[in-house]
């Protein structure tokens, strides 16, 4: 192992990084809070604002898979589609089988500078995770209870919202509704045999609603859906503490661009395309296991200086202070200082794993289990 490599794998270092995200996205919370002045003002230049401010904390994360881990991404497509990406607003199709999965797309977004605008239906839960939910109410992220009786309105009236956005955005449906497990699997392809459904080896059942009211409320404004099917070279099933450590991964998506024109205006005939959709992904899967490979000519879009070295203002602004606070405590020889000193690092270590945690699988939410446990 090398020296870079080792300290990768360090935890202060794990804990300074840490330090720098929490730290840099309460900063930017509250700017965004102050933005909350302009909206009535100038709606456009508040979403404009925000779109840079949600850029600057998320392509922190970015840079630990570009940067840190060296992860690369290699998408598999036509020259035709790659040409139109980040020049139009699209919804993107993601299966949800890993932990990073939502990060891949990120680097995506922002190799194609559509990061800050980038867009995702969300559990309504995690609007109360610092950071990470209260960024996306800022930038009019649609969140909703996933029952579908209470979140009809809500759903509808955030994605007219989105009408008049003014920069290109991409906006992310996980359709499957939560991340592939087997036990959910198992209960997703009973409910599929039970609607006569053809079974899905890789994916769970698409939950349509989601889809059929986003093409609805978005036709006009979107131009086109993109669906990407992700995997990761050597079966590996990475983790962002993996990342964290510089874990180095290799992900091919597979991308598939379908006008809107394409998808049919009925609702019951919207949910069958997208089902076909879903068999179609399920054989990509298949063909990807089989010969390691997804079809199409392979592009590896350059990764860009721009997260690396936001990250490393940040660090500047906020560990040069830090440094000084610290040298400080101990020079002090107070053992009260020093221990509550500790204690805060202790709470601070813990804090940032509880954030990660929102990553794991293991820790998903229960969503498609329930009709295991009517089951039991």
């Amino acid at each position: 192992m090398g020296l870079l490599a080792y300290l990768k794998t360090q935890f202060v270092l794990h804990l300074l990084i840490g330090f720098v995200f929490v730290v840099s996205g309460l900063v930017i919370n509250f700017i965004q809070l102050c933005t909350l002045v302009l909206w009535p003002l100038n709606k456009q230049l508040y979403r404009r604002l925000n779109c840079r401010l949600a850029y600057s904390l998320w392509s922190q994360l970015v840079m630990l898979l570009e940067w840190w881990s060296c992860t690369q991404c290699t998408l598999f497509a036509d020259q035709a589609t790659i040409d139109r990406l980040g020049k139009e607003h699209a919804i993107i199709i993601l299966n949800h089988n890993f932990e990073i999965d939502f990060l891949c797309g990120w680097t995506m977004c922002e190799r194609f500078g559509v990061l800050g605008s980038s867009k995702v239906l969300a559990k309504r839960e995690l609007l109360c995770v610092p950071l990470i939910g209260w960024t996306w109410y800022f930038l009019e992220i649609v969140f909703c209870k996933r029952k579908w009786e209470e979140d009809r309105d809500t759903v509808i009236a955030g994605l007219k919202r989105l009408a008049d956005y003014p920069e290109y955005m991409w906006f992310l449906l996980y359709c499957e509704g939560t991340r592939f497990t087997e036990k959910k699997h198992r209960v997703s392809m009973e409910v599929a045999a039970s609607k006569g459904l053809l079974p899905l080896k890789h994916h769970l059942l698409p939950r349509t609603k989601g889809f059929t009211t986003a093409v609805q409320c978005l036709r006009g404004t979107v131009a086109a859906i993109y669906d990407v099917t992700l995997n990761f070279r050597g079966n590996k099933n990475p983790s962002l503490l993996g990342i964290l450590y510089g874990k180095k991964y290799e992900a091919d998506m597979c991308l598939r661009r379908f006008p809107l024109e394409e998808i049919p205006q009925d609702e019951k005939e919207a949910a069958q395309w997208l089902h076909k959709l879903y068999q179609e992904k399920d054989a990509l899967q298949e063909m990807y296991n089989e010969k390691g490979v997804f079809p199409g000519e392979p592009f590896r879009p350059a990764r860009r200086p721009w997260t690396l070295l936001n990250f490393l203002f940040w660090a500047t602004v906020l560990l040069s202070p830090l440094f000084s606070f610290v040298l400080g405590v101990f020079a002090s020889g107070s053992p009260l200082l020093i221990l509550t000193f500790l204690g805060f690092v202790g709470a601070a270590s813990f804090g940032v794993r509880r954030l990660i945690g929102v990553t794991e699988i293991e820790k998903g939410s229960s969503y498609g289990n329930q009709e295991f446990k009517k089951k039991e």
